[in-house]
């Protein structure tokens, strides 16, 4: 137990003194000696109550879901029923009342219109049930419903998506350590340290993106589209702005409902300048298979209009001259250069699935961070120093020792968070002085464990060999259960509650290391230098 080769101490020294070194860029910022900029710099980064910062509570609309799921069946069940062999002739298909209608016109083809429709429903999650219902009326009504399993099961995937959206949009701001977590079924928490402009943040995030491109019905009533009346078919859609509605002249353009192209398959959109105007635009460029349909869809409407909708909105509807090929297209607008590249960054994150309303919007203070910085550090510092000066008294040499392995602790906790690039928050603080507390217990039991031997007649070696070796079974197994904990921690919880769970899981490993190995390492060595016929203890 006491015995320690040379190359077991130099990887011990080796090992805490790389972390040791991984720490001091994060001590140093705390004072003003700099760290050079030319060597690794690895740093803790502050939570959003120590930093300050921006948070906001975003909320998904489920009847959107539900809506968008309705129309993508109509346009599945038409293209569906259009490309059978043979052909499917159905009626007007009715969406009233949340679910999709429509009759069969040849009643000896609902056996086969149920099985082609069959293969558009699918199984909702791991609930057992299919997303739709099929169902048939009076002999050739056809009626689907969408399931409550289905339903939920979409949300589902549309808030993971939202997640990952709104992830990317953040880290396109050049933000570090975001904290963008799920509450409930409809809701996001977002946080972000060091950011001290939320209405910039709630403007990028508000922004579905959603782009389409839907051709204009020209045959449309400008007067009937002021009365809201469009032909069956047709959708009416407002203008952005009423700069645009006034170069057109109706506040509103009647387009195709059903087809188009979508912008969920942009590879790329950046902020550039209109060749023509100088004015702010977008540049897009499509991917393969959405170029070959951008290509098709003005290809064969030359001379019409199409329509460029952002979120519900027309941006612009310029006359397609001449097919548009390669795969590229610019966005116009009353843009500013801002509006421009917030555009351009939520088109490259892609679309919303959903739209985000800010329901709540909070903004933290950086002198309020940087008091409970201070705090933090007077709290622990106190407790740290009253803790080494009671450690010392109690136990001397032994103290001594263990007051170092206290040090060296905390600096291996700093720099193994340093290289993980982990957040630090209040809580987190909270998990330090636990395992500041928990380090000094290990020595504690082994100490005590030593004079119990040493009163029961042992020699000076036996008794601390023997003291370390029975202490190291209690410090283990206490151990144990404190990682179980901190586990289900990290593994449940979310924010806080998880930095502060890495944190004591950081500190467990150091404490059980520096309180148990080291220390015993330093003993040995003194006890095989000195030869003490009897311990200060």
């Amino acid at each position: 137990m006491l015995e320690f080769p040379t190359w077991k101490k130099a990887w011990y020294w080796a090992l805490t003194l790389f972390f040791a070194v991984c720490a001091l860029p994060t001590l140093l910022s705390l004072t003003t000696v700099r760290w050079p900029e030319s060597l690794p710099h690895p740093k803790i980064n502050l939570g959003l109550d120590l930093a300050g910062g921006s948070r906001l509570l975003l909320e998904a609309n489920r009847n959107q879901v539900v809506q968008q799921r309705l129309e993508g069946m109509e346009e599945d069940v038409r293209n569906k029923l259009r490309v059978a062999d043979p052909q499917i002739a159905i009626g007007d298909v009715s969406t009233t009342g949340g679910r999709l209608s429509f009759t069969v016109r040849d009643p000896a083809q609902v056996d086969a219109a149920r099985e082609a429709l069959n293969s558009l429903t699918t199984g909702a999650g791991m609930s057992g049930k299919r997303d739709w219902d099929l169902s048939v009326l009076n002999g050739n009504q056809m009626v689907m419903t969408q399931t409550e399993e289905g339903i939920d099961n979409a949300i589902n995937q549309a808030m993971e998506t939202a997640v990952d959206v709104v992830r990317k949009r953040i880290d396109s701001l050049g933000t570090k350590e975001p904290d963008i977590r799920r509450l409930g079924a409809t809701r996001i928490d977002v946080q972000v340290p060091g950011l001290q402009n939320p209405q910039a943040l709630k403007e990028l995030l508000g922004k579905t993106a959603k782009l389409e491109f839907k051709l204009v019905d020209d045959a449309a009533s400008p007067e009937d589209i002021k009365q809201g009346i469009v032909p069956p078919g047709d959708e009416l859609v407002p203008f952005e702005n009423a700069t645009e509605a006034a170069v057109y002249g109706t506040p509103a353009l009647a387009v195709k409902r059903l087809g188009g192209i979508k912008g969920d398959q942009l590879t790329n959109a950046k902020q550039e300048f209109d060749s023509k105007t100088n004015a702010p635009a977008v540049a897009i460029t499509f991917n393969q298979q959405g170029g070959e349909k951008f290509a098709q869809l003005t290809t064969a409407n030359v001379n019409k209009r199409f329509a460029i909708i952002l979120d519900g909105k027309v941006l612009s509807a310029p006359n397609i001259s001449t097919p548009i090929l390669g795969g590229s297209a610019s966005i116009t607008g009353s843009f500013t250069v801002q509006s421009a590249t917030q555009l351009a960054i939520a088109l490259r994150s892609g679309a919303l699935p959903v739209d985000l309303t800010t329901i709540d919007q909070q903004t933290v203070g950086s002198d309020l961070g940087a008091d409970s910085i201070q705090k933090g550090v007077i709290a622990m510092g106190v407790g740290t120093a009253l803790l080494m000066l009671f450690i010392f008294i109690t136990y001397g040499r032994f103290g001594i020792y263990a007051n170092c392995a206290l040090v060296v602790n905390l600096l291996m906790i700093l720099g193994i968070m340093s290289l993980l690039g982990t957040t630090l928050t209040l809580p987190g603080i909270a998990g330090f002085v636990l395992t500041i507390g928990a380090a000094v217990d290990a020595n504690v039991l082994i100490n005590e464990r030593i004079r119990e031997e040493r009163h029961r007649g042992r020699r000076v070696v036996q008794s601390v060999e023997v003291g370390y070796k029975e202490a190291s079974r209690a410090i283990f197994d206490a151990n144990i259960t404190n990682v179980i904990a901190a586990v289900l921690m990290g593994y449940f919880g979310t924010g806080p509650v998880r930095g502060f769970a890495i944190v004591l899981l950081i500190g467990i490993a150091t404490s059980v290391f520096t309180a148990v190995t080291m220390t015993r390492m330093w003993v040995a060595g003194w006890l095989r230098k000195a030869r003490p016929a009897e311990l200060n203890l």
